[in-house]
């Protein structure tokens, strides 16, 4: 059975080339499929949507200095691994998968808690370039060229045809969705960290 193919956007010409490159991967493709140029587009992208500062729901609220950003954006192997976990929310949600969707992000946060090395600003980033992969993914952001500087704008409008999956390609994602919450490192208890 082929790859899900989306089409994700209206895109001026230097964007729909970078969302070809991640479109072009077909789901079952590893993250190692994905090529640096295609990664670091995505990257962009979801800089550009960072926000300044984020509040936690506990209340805290966490600040982001856009003037460093080499010391918020990931480097490219984690950002692949959240790209393609993005694709596979993305696909979850076109195939109405709703707890597939949010247990496929919730396993990619976890995942990334788990390290202890990302900071704060990081993790926020993180969340933000899996968000941005999903909405770029199902069509919820449009890609604008303004002068050679790409603007990103939120499309409310939902112009696009609703896109949906056969039960073929449902089976898939839920499948390949499985596999991933099923590869997620498990977690140490603290009697075992003690003991180790």
């Amino acid at each position: 059975m082929g790859g899900i193919t989306l089409a994700a956007c209206r895109c001026g010409a230097s964007a729909a080339i970078g969302l070809a490159l991640i479109l072009s991967v077909s789901i079952p493709a590893s993250a190692q499929g994905l090529s640096e140029k295609a990664v670091k587009t995505f990257m962009n992208y979801a800089w550009s949507l960072t926000p300044q500062k984020f509040t936690k729901p506990d209340g805290t609220s966490v600040l982001i200095d856009k003037t460093k950003r080499d010391e918020v954006v990931v480097p490219v192997q984690k950002a692949r691994e959240v790209i393609m976990a993005g694709r596979l929310t993305a696909h979850a949600q076109i195939c109405d998968l709703p707890e597939a969707q949010v247990a496929n992000y919730q396993s990619l946060m976890r995942r990334t808690q788990q390290v202890e090395k990302w900071t704060p600003q990081q993790i926020i980033y993180i969340n933000q370039l899996h968000l941005t992969t999903v909405m770029l993914l199902t069509g919820k952001i449009q890609l604008v060229e303004k002068r050679g500087d790409k603007e990103i704008v939120i499309d409310d409008k939902k112009k696009s045809k609703a896109r949906t999956c056969s039960k073929d390609e449902r089976i898939k994602v839920k499948k390949l969705i499985i596999e991933y919450l099923n590869s997620e490192p498990k977690v140490k208890s603290a009697s075992s960290k003690k003991q180790g």
